[in-house]
């Protein structure tokens, strides 16, 4: 297991764009490299691998165009929008889910800095899901005609583009064993430090963090009720395993709750 709104409003095509403007793959315009330089990004560990030459990653930061800012509760992409462009998470955070015809929404992921998104839409042309950020967030857009030319003349761009495309598959698969072996405090269980590994990864604390998503969404993602989520922490803190203010999460005994 990996980890885990109005739609992004799409500017008028003008004749010719702005000097300070690119168009992007999927037709919208955005500021040419805001912030979006791959080279110079404290993530580049995590997004690219780590033998690039200096040409491979200047032809990198070439294709990564812009940064798009996503503000809390807007909308990435949607389910069925024509699939042109990986994105990759700069900032902040998104859930990534799909909406059953009763209404009702089953959460497919939490995405957290370096994440990728947009993956599922490869196979098909169109999004699979939709993904929406948990608060402000911003995004590095990769279009992925450009990604493919990249990758036919890096073979390590090539072998890294494999690796995520294979990271995808195992969480999907993890994710279903989860749901279909694990009970509900294993899985909250497994959920708090898979979460904790991953920004551990990152360089920030994985002994104390901040849960972005609400318990309900941990619950949608879990296969579980609100209810029983609530009674979980509650439960993890009596017996000393994790401590909860809010959203805040300390985790105290980590191998114990790996134990649970």
């Amino acid at each position: 297991m990996n980890a885990i709104h109005p739609s992004v409003s799409i500017l008028q095509t003008p004749a010719q764009p702005p000097v300070h403007m690119m168009r992007l793959a999927d037709g919208e315009y955005a500021p040419k490299h805001a912030q979006a330089r791959c080279s110079s990004c404290l993530l580049r560990s995590v997004c690219l691998p780590a033998d690039l030459s200096p040409a491979e990653l200047e032809r990198v930061d070439d294709m990564v165009c812009a940064a798009r800012t996503v503000r809390r509760g807007e909308t990435l992409f949607r389910a069925h929008d024509p699939f042109q462009s990986l994105y990759a998470v700069r900032t902040g955070s998104f859930k990534t889910g799909v909406m059953h015809r009763d209404g009702d929404e089953q959460i497919t992921g939490f995405h957290i800095p370096g994440d990728p998104l947009g993956l599922d839409g490869i196979s098909s042309g169109l999004q699979r899901c939709e993904a929406v950020a948990l608060e402000d967030s911003t995004v590095c857009v990769i279009p992925f005609a450009q990604l493919e030319t990249v990758c036919g003349e890096s073979r390590r761009m090539q072998r890294h583009l494999y690796h995520l495309l294979s990271a995808e598959i195992v969480r999907e698969s993890g994710l279903m064993m989860m749901l279909g072996t694990m009970t509900a405090e294993q899985r909250l269980a497994s959920f708090l430090l898979d979460l904790a590994e991953r920004f551990r990864l990152r360089g920030y604390s994985g002994a104390q963090f901040n849960l972005k998503m609400s318990r309900d969404e941990i619950g949608g993602f879990l296969g579980i009720k609100l209810e029983t989520v609530s009674r979980m922490f509650s439960r993890f803190q009596r017996e000393g395993l994790v401590k909860t203010r809010s959203r805040q999460i300390q985790i105290l005994d980590a191998e114990k709750l790996a134990q649970v």
